[in-house]
């Protein structure tokens, strides 16, 4: 389901309603009243003064309501566009609310937590169409970035950026280098993942100004499993350490944290920038179901 599309539909069809109603419809409400209004001036103009002026009143506030009140075919769908058109331009343009589906990015991300989404850390898009229209900023390593999948862009995937246009990323025997460099990693204690009582190795890991944890599993193989055929695959090598690949121009190469769980680059190729949405940045809420909210888990992260 496009929501963007759905929103974008409802804030259009409403929008057309309101502006009927302030460009024509209430124009001639105001003028069916006022000639009323005039008429019953007339009809009045012999009474008595008091007479005339107790009638006036009372027969002017039902004119009000009879003439000047929206029919409720053109009230009820021009009254919700204000609502729609702020919630349509505040999730196309400042901030847009995600949630985890699944523990690729785990530890950072658990299934479960709600997540809010610049939208215009990256340039500020066309809603819909997804479209720069201007240039803001680009991403950088170690942003956690929410995009288009790639295979299929009607569905919105988050990962970690580690790859840049032209860099040369390389994640051999569960090591990751960048350009001939090792990405700094500090060991840290094992994880243990409460769902399925098992551990797996954590890591520091430092890219760019971001340090964050990361995972792998002792008994995970290091070697890629059936790799897509996607576009710009000859930019990439695969062996039975893993991947080395080279970034092509407009495109980046993102990862899950938790590495042996995550489908991402190394499997379905590489994310063009058009397929962007925004930068992750926080956690709102946390729920796993039934009545249990993880109060803890709101805040920011890296």
């Amino acid at each position: 389901m496009n929501f963007a599309l759905i929103l974008f539909l409802l804030t259009a069809g409403t929008g057309i309603f309101w502006f009927a109603d302030i460009l024509y419809f209430r124009k001639k409400r105001q003028a069916a009243f006022a000639a009323a209004v005039t008429a019953l001036d007339a009809r009045l103009a012999g009474a008595p003064a008091q007479l005339k002026n107790d009638d006036r009143d009372r027969e002017v506030e039902r004119l009000s309501r009879e003439l000047r009140t929206p029919p409720s075919w053109l009230e009820f769908p021009a009254s919700f566009f204000p609502v729609i058109a702020a919630v349509f331009a505040l999730r196309s343009f400042v901030v847009e609310p995600f949630k985890i589906p699944s523990g690729s990015m785990i530890p950072t991300l658990l299934i479960g937590d709600f997540i809010l989404v610049n939208k215009f850390t990256y340039g500020i898009r066309l809603p819909v169409l997804n479209k720069k229209i201007i240039d803001v900023g680009s991403p950088q390593r170690g942003d956690v970035m929410v995009f288009r999948y790639p295979p299929d862009p009607s569905v919105d995937y988050i990962k970690r950026v580690v790859g840049l246009p032209g860099d040369r990323v390389a994640y051999q025997n569960k090591r990751l280098t960048v350009n001939g460099v090792d990405v700094p990693t500090r060991s840290e204690p094992d994880f243990l993942h409460r769902d399925r009582a098992a551990y797996s190795n954590q890591f520091t890991e430092t890219s760019g100004s971001r340090a964050y944890r990361v995972l792998n599993d002792a008994d995970a193989p290091a070697y890629i499993m059936s790799a897509a055929a996607f576009p710009h695959r000859d930019n990439c090598l695969y062996n039975n350490a893993g991947v080395i690949c080279t970034v092509p121009p407009g495109h980046f190469f993102l990862m899950g944290d938790n590495r042996d769980n995550s489908l991402d680059s190394r499997f379905w190729g590489f994310v063009p920038e058009e397929n962007i949405v925004g930068r992750a940045f926080g956690i709102w809420m946390n729920w796993s179901g039934g009545f249990r909210f993880d109060l803890s888990r709101v805040g920011g992260f890296e």
